[in-house]
């Protein structure tokens, strides 16, 4: 690699933290970018696995809403 190829590079992960910080982490990977421009395999594997993380936890607190609230609604019919 060439030395402006190995800025480039740098700069690129230089904005991904940059966007994790300032725009949080779940709006970083969700809805501001996929990061096209990062040609790293195993980043975008941990994106990927953070993304579905992301959904699991939002499904598991809502089930567990659902679970609770049911055992409220048996206790009120007792």
């Amino acid at each position: 690699m060439t030395e402006d190829q190995l800025r480039d590079e740098l700069d690129n992960w230089e904005r991904v933290r940059y966007r994790m910080g300032d725009e949080g982490i779940e709006y970083c990977f969700r809805h501001y970018s996929s990061f096209p421009e990062i040609k790293d395999e195993e980043f975008h594997s941990k994106r990927r696995k953070l993304l579905n993380l992301m959904v699991e936890m939002e499904q598991y607190v809502a089930d567990k809403i659902t679970e609770v609230e049911d055992k409220i609604i048996e206790l009120d019919d007792k």
